[in-house]
């Protein structure tokens, strides 16, 4: 397992010392913004189960509704909602 994890460090490594300073700045910035979003969609998860609970509804909040809702943003939301009151 130790070895996956050096081998996956390397590839990472060669792979940003492949690439010049404009590309890494915009692949840290693509990162930041990806990051922000998922820890607003899990605020925002965390908020709909809260009020969802006064009715009823409930919004699980996991990976992978994080990440349809980082990712998706409204129509993530609007599926989620669909999930929670049809299944």
């Amino acid at each position: 397992m130790k070895i996956i994890g050096i081998a996956i460090i390397g590839v990472i490594l060669l792979f940003l010392l492949m690439m010049d300073k404009k590309q890494i700045k915009k692949l840290s910035e693509r990162l930041s913004v990806f990051w922000f979003r998922l820890a607003f969609a899990f605020l925002a998860l965390f908020m709909l189960n809260i009020v969802g609970g006064f009715i009823g509804i409930y919004f699980p909040v996991n990976i992978a509704s994080g990440l349809l809702l980082a990712i998706l943003g409204i129509p993530g939301l609007a599926a989620l909602f669909a999930f929670a009151v049809f299944l």
